[in-house]
């Protein structure tokens, strides 16, 4: 009887629940080269490795993915989605992104398609209350579907769409990131070239998992 009682008390209780579905989405057109290639991935391993990130990750059981992109037709998700039950889960994940191939080279820029594609991988994380597409890149748009229609999609679906802007010169880039690409929910930050892209992904993810809306 006893068992029993422990068993329903068991079942009664609530799933621990997804609070969070992030797309880590990266640009890998041709204006990247290999040097900044191993800045975008290795920057977003270290930045995973955070202590106060690998807490959050776990206690909410964040749903992660990576997804690499150019032009209209490529993007791929080089990371399926995983959740981050554990610390061991964000070591493993980190991991993960550290040993990633890059998946295209000599293509075009098409954010539009990049927000596209990855608006229908949250169709596997439907549990999750929140879902946000980082959108990490160096360059407009110059292929491929419209960016602000596709950033207007995404903000009617209840997606949130927030921006690393790499702008080695000025801030074209992150002009166009916050006139087209962000949602109204969103936000972008400025990478002033790649060598502080670590801190700058760092940041984004502590203010989206930490400080969401702030």
């Amino acid at each position: 009887m006893f068992k029993l009682g422990v068993l329903l008390s068991f079942l009664a209780k609530p799933a621990l629940a997804c609070k969070l579905a992030l797309i880590l989405s990266m640009d890998v057109s041709t204006s990247i080269d290999a040097g900044e290639f191993a800045y975008q991935r290795d920057g977003l391993a270290d930045a995973l490795l955070d202590t106060e990130i690998m807490n959050v990750l776990s206690r909410d059981r964040v749903a992660l993915m990576v997804v690499q992109w150019s032009g209209a037709n490529d993007q791929v998700a080089v990371i399926p989605w995983r959740r981050m039950h554990s610390q061991g889960d964000v070591q493993a994940f980190s991991n993960w992104v550290r040993s990633m191939p890059r998946e295209f080279v000599n293509s075009k820029t098409a954010v539009g398609s990049a927000i596209s594609f990855s608006i229908a991988q949250f169709n596997d994380v439907a549990d999750c209350e929140r879902k946000v597409i980082d959108v990490s890149g160096d360059g407009a748009s110059n292929s491929g579907a419209n960016t602000s229609s596709q950033s207007r999609r995404a903000a009617r679906l209840g997606v949130e769409i927030n921006g690393i802007a790499i702008d080695i010169v000025g801030v074209a880039i992150t002009e166009y990131y916050r006139r087209f690409v962000i949602t109204p929910d969103g936000f972008v930050l400025t990478s002033t070239g790649f060598s502080d892209y670590p801190e700058t992904i760092r940041a984004k993810l502590l203010r989206e998992l930490v400080l969401p809306g702030s």
